[in-house]
């Protein structure tokens, strides 16, 4: 959307510029030219000026909105309102000549539906509209570098296949070229991820901002902590206009102190996003450790591991998305152990949404990884399809209000009891067996690889058991009152029931299992031990059971670790545990049984090197 300015006087009888009459949900622009003397006073505005303004909504809802520097002679403040009606702010600044001003700007009534929001503890809706948000996102991490005629078509035919999110480096394949030095940004660079940004927002994509990249990057080009302060105040006054949500640094396991550079730059946006959209941060595993410092809005994975998607689900009520259970390798090539077949892909991609988790998506040919060279022919790729497939699916069930079910055999559920059941069978071999709610269900079977249904007799009963159409492939069962959920639409609640939520059960004489190796009191870096868990009783709930064992050396505050998941193996113990040697090592067994019980046990050992 292009902006035509306006100049008004301000109360201190100086020139501004202000957006025109702007739609809600649009950026409005607020522009403040420097004149020669405060050029000379101030050579890096980037660096030194200072300018925020009170922006008031016509119902007296106040924002904090902070300007960025343009490198053109202008601070601007770029706010997109919420709501129709006149909004006014009130300027404050370290530039005299701007301190005190106030303005108006009028906003316009539009049908945007808003910013996407966590709803109902671990789902999502859209602020406007208060619909809910079905996240289905692509992996596109180079998207603010690649060449704009490889990116326009690319972005319209993720829109096409009913992609609503885009994820990727805000500061592009070479952040030495976003920033050259940590006080320097590269303006024309953000002009053009502006332009990339908006454009995604109007086929209906969220962007998902990755600020730095792996390895430690914002640390190192940004040591200082007022140089990554002013680096996220830019950043978020830039794009908080627009739609979007910030997954801070990738794989935050393998900066120096990960942990603290994560709950700053989180509590900076918070501070600095007057929008407040959802944070997170990426990661090697999960993103769940950071959860206590209190700045996170959902929980990121990147894990086809399903002891940790599974049991980690059942302890924190926080929105949770994978972006990395598989990336799909069509024909361009794998560099990773997670590149895997189409078949794979798909297989993975159910077996997350089993897990509760929303999926992104990733295609070796398109994603931008650093070994395989972007190509637009692998767009339409047979996973691009799958996803569409799996959008379709959801899309007819009340996706926000479905929960983990165990009452099942034969494959792996989510449900709304009493409404819907969804089974994969992943791998049919016999019966498929379904406890539900004794009414009358629409039965269907639905073929995940071509988007087709197989509509099944009509049933009534508490105990539904069938086969799937053949075993040639994964089916999906869906059990639905088809009519009950179109009633249910017409209803003004959001949810249809109160979600569950477990405390992990840690009485040792309840819990029926325990950790038979590692023996003794010591594990060592150098040489891992083996884990082993043994049940203390055979019941019918431990018939199926998932382990996921983590570690944590509280005097490094780093959080907890992923070391291992499983009956069996050998303990990793990853880089971020080993930094004071010796040290205490707290190792927790965290485990699900086969009805949806989840336990932890803690040990203590010492680690040494």
């Amino acid at each position: 959307m292009l902006f035509r300015w306006l100049v008004i006087t301000s109360v201190s009888c100086l020139a501004q510029t202000v957006c025109q009459p702007t739609l809600a949900y649009s950026p409005c622009e607020i522009a403040f030219d420097l004149n020669a003397e405060e050029r000379k006073q101030h050579p890096n505005p980037y660096w030194s000026v200072e300018l925020r303004a009170e922006v008031r909504s016509p119902e007296f809802k106040t924002y904090q909105a902070y300007a960025y520097y343009d490198g053109a002679g202008k601070m601007v403040i770029r706010f997109a309102p919420t709501q129709s009606g006149p909004w006014d702010f009130r300027v404050t600044s370290n530039l005299p000549r701007w301190n005190g001003t106030q303005g108006q700007f009028q906003a316009t009534p539009s049908d945007h539906p808003g910013y996407v929001i966590p709803r109902n503890v671990r789902h999502w809706s859209m602020t406007e509209t208060r619909k809910p948000h079905l996240w289905m996102g692509d992996t596109m991490y180079t998207f603010a570098s690649i060449d704009r005629g490889a990116f326009d078509p690319l972005i319209s035919k993720r829109a096409e296949q009913k992609f609503n999110h885009i994820r990727g480096h805000l500061m592009g394949a070479d952040p030495m070229q976003a920033f050259p030095a940590p006080d320097k940004p590269n303006y024309a660079f953000f002009d053009e991820v502006d332009k990339r940004v908006r454009a995604m927002n109007e086929k209906g994509l969220t962007a998902d901002l990755i600020i730095g990249r792996d390895e430690n990057h914002l640390a190192k080009h940004f040591p200082e902590r007022a140089q990554r302060e002013r680096l996220i105040r830019f950043l978020a006054s830039r794009y908080a206009a627009y739609g979007i949500t910030w997954q801070l640094m990738q794989e935050f396991e393998e900066y120096a102190d990960g942990r603290a550079v994560a709950r700053e730059i989180g509590e900076w946006l918070k501070k600095y996003d007057p929008v407040g959209h959802p944070r997170t941060a990426h990661t090697v595993a999960t993103s769940a450790p950071l959860l206590g410092d209190g700045w996170m809005d959902y929980i990121l994975y990147q894990s086809s591991d399903d002891h940790l998607n599974a049991i980690e689900r059942q302890i924190f009520t926080k929105p949770f998305v994978n972006s990395e259970f598989g990336y799909e390798n069509s024909g361009a090539g794998k560099s990773h152990d997670h590149h895997v077949a189409s078949d794979e892909f798909r297989k993975r991609l159910w077996r997350s949404a089993m897990n509760g988790q929303y999926p992104t998506f990733g295609n070796t040919g398109t994603y931008g990884g650093k070994q395989v060279p972007f190509d637009a022919k692998f767009a339409d790729s047979p996973g691009a399809k799958f996803m569409t497939n799996w959008f379709d699916f959801f899309s007819k069930t009340r996706y926000w209000d479905l929960e983990p079910y165990f009452d099942v055999d034969g494959g792996r559920a989510m449900a709304l009891e009493g409404i819907e059941y969804i089974v994969y069978v992943e791998k049919p071999s016999g019966p498929v067996e379904v406890l539900t709610e004794k009414h009358g269900y629409e039965i269907y079977w639905f073929n995940p690889i071509t988007g087709e249904y197989l509509r099944q007799k009509d049933w009534k009963g508490e105990k539904w058991v069938g086969e799937a159409p053949n075993a040639t492939q994964d089916w999906v069962l869906h059990i639905s009152r088809d009519g009950k959920k179109e009633g249910m639409l017409r209803s003004y609640k959001f949810e249809a029931r109160h979600v569950p939520v477990q405390e992990l059960e840690s009485q040792a004489k309840m819990v029926p299992f325990e950790i038979a190796e590692p023996a003794g009191d010591t594990i060592s870096v150098s040489k891992p031990p083996k884990f082993s868990i043994t049940l203390k009783r055979q019941t019918r709930a431990t018939r199926a059971m998932q382990f996921l064992i983590t570690g944590e050396v509280t005097s490094n505050g780093q959080g907890y670790r992923v070391m291992g998941t499983g009956a069996s193996g050998t303990l990793k113990i990853p880089p971020g545990l080993q930094k004071q040697l010796p040290g205490v090592l707290l190792l927790r067994v965290s485990a699900l049984n086969a009805n949806g019980k989840a336990y932890a046990i803690d040990r203590v050992f010492k680690l040494v090197p």
